[in-house]
């Protein structure tokens, strides 16, 4: 099929475009939002957590972003000749490649470092640590093997961007782990932060075990009380 007479059809959410009638195109062009998902999805942990080790990690995101933002224009390298309208002329390194590799290195890390504690955890524990590890980096190759499908990218600018986003998840981490860790729990005692009710969870080994028991044992002794009275 000649490339003049290829008719681009965008995802109605948003303005992904796919081939017309390729439904193969049109799953990626859904993968290809993974990290517009993934931002909602955080927001809305942190409106209803307000943990502070999430707030790190979105913080390293939006760093990142802005780093592939500042990079883009430094290097302004274009994208693929086709082009794709609505989207800005630089695609060196791909964001989507970025932010995925960055997100990906963080919660392997996090799964290896942070939540290494084996006498804490079941068997059928440790398997899902694995799943969700490999799934997060199967989703990265799915997603940064989008951006190429769908000519948004090149090879390499998908390659730089995934190598730069893992550049920076690494040290992020450490960072994290090392330097802003140990001065959570003298953040959460602030006053502004008891007004937010910012938190800090880092010494609880489950977090969904503690909060389901706490919850279980408070409404327990609420019961009671409401039955004695």
């Amino acid at each position: 099929m000649a490339e003049d007479s290829v008719i681009w059809k965008p995802v109605s959410l948003t303005f992904v475009q796919y081939q017309q009638g390729d439904l193969f195109g049109k799953l990626l062009a859904y993968f290809s939002l993974t990290p517009v998902f993934m931002l909602v999805g955080f927001c809305a942990i942190l409106l209803f957590r307000r943990e502070l080790h999430t707030i790190t990690f979105l913080t390293g995101l939006v760093l990142n972003e802005g780093i592939n933002w500042i990079a883009k224009h430094i290097i302004k390298e274009p994208r693929p000749v086709r082009g794709h309208e609505g989207f800005g002329e630089y695609g060196m390194p791909s964001s989507h490649a970025q932010f995925m590799a960055f997100f990906a290195i963080y919660v392997v890390l996090f799964i290896c470092i942070r939540l290494h504690q084996p006498s804490s955890y079941s068997f059928i524990d440790n398997i899902w640590r694995i799943i969700i590890g490999v799934g997060v980096v199967l989703l990265t190759v799915i997603v940064s093997y989008s951006r190429v499908y769908l000519q948004y990218h090149t090879t390499s600018q998908v390659l730089c961007g995934a190598l730069l986003g893992i550049i920076l998840a690494i040290p992020w981490f450490v960072l994290t782990q090392l330097v802003f860790t140990p001065f959570f729990p003298w953040i959460a005692s602030w006053g502004v932060s008891e007004y937010f009710m910012v938190r800090d969870s880092t010494l609880i080994p489950n977090i969904l075990w503690f909060e389901y028991t706490t919850a279980r044992t408070e409404a327990r002794q609420r019961n009671r009380k409401s039955k004695s009275q």
